[in-house]
């Protein structure tokens, strides 16, 4: 199985090597990018074009590994229990009916190979790779309720993504092939955008570039605009029907664009822009 790309993902050459590479050697692939970059839409094209299920663990400050391989329902076995008839009964006797599957488990015993996305790992507490070693390395856990080993029947294509919030373990990083998405080049970005508005007028989109890497060059901003926030961006000046000109100044000095709101996000960015308007038209 090749990943050569899609007609709905623009992948670089590095990045196809990157996931041919981790699939080669049977390992996860660590993909790591400023957010927006495509991290998590890489698994779902990865898997689209490799025809392959997907499934999607989404990870939270408040996930834990566990929750990935199996949880114990006690709760319900508990009010099962007290209600005390014959059917719920034989049911409360089997402790396999309050085992719920994880999205690990499901991976690990599907019919035919899966992908599978960890998405965001660096959301959860810092144990939360290392609690996951042995599974990922091994392909198996252990069900201690149910007394029975888990393994895989096929090893699945595992992605996982992370922005960087916090350090990942060296003995995590040791089992995964590492890839980082660089922020698309403006040669890159117009190949991204074609996909996405194809009918797109070149002038039009020459200059939502420019001023796209202009406001990512402002010196002390504090988010700079993603590939998805150019996106909305491009949606809005088409729905508007917003003019050229809007785009363009006369004096290739930078100005506040139209719609600025889709490509900044917080009050000190917008300010720290207008500040530099300002000077800029105070210094001609």
């Amino acid at each position: 199985m090749k990943f050569q790309g899609s007609d709905q993902y623009v992948a670089t050459q590095d990045l196809m090597l990157a996931v041919n590479a981790a699939v080669t050697l049977q390992r996860p692939l660590l993909v790591k990018g400023e957010p927006g970059t495509g991290k998590t839409m890489l698994a779902e094209e990865v898997a689209s074009a490799l025809k392959l299920p997907l499934l999607q663990w989404h990870i939270k400050s408040t996930t834990k590994a566990q929750q990935g391989l199996y949880e114990y329902d006690a709760v319900s076995r508990l009010r099962d229990s007290q209600l005390g008839d014959a059917a719920t009964a034989d049911k409360v006797r089997n402790i396999a009916n309050y085992i719920v599957k994880g999205v690990l488990w499901q991976a690990f015993t599907a019919d035919q190979p899966v992908a599978l996305l960890i998405d965001e790992i660096d959301k959860a507490d810092i144990e939360f790779p290392n609690d996951l070693l042995r599974e990922i390395d091994r392909m198996e856990f252990y069900v201690y309720e149910t007394r029975e080993l888990i393994r895989a029947r096929h090893r699945p294509i595992v992605f996982i993504t992370s922005n960087n919030e916090k350090e990942l373990p060296d003995a995590f990083l040791r089992r995964c092939f590492f890839h980082y998405i660089k922020f698309p080049d403006a040669e890159t970005m117009r190949a991204i955008v074609d996909v996405h508005f194809p009918g797109l007028k070149q002038e039009l989109l020459s200059a939502a570039l420019k001023t796209f890497y202009d406001v990512r060059q402002l010196p002390g901003i504090k988010k700079k605009p993603s590939t998805s926030e150019l996106l909305d961006w491009l949606k809005l000046l088409v729905a508007e029907d917003i003019p050229l000109e809007a785009l363009q100044s006369k004096d290739e000095k930078v100005s506040v664009p139209p719609l600025v709101g889709a490509l900044l996000k917080n009050e000190q960015d917008v300010t720290l822009f207008e500040k530099l308007v300002f000077m800029q038209r105070h210094n001609r």
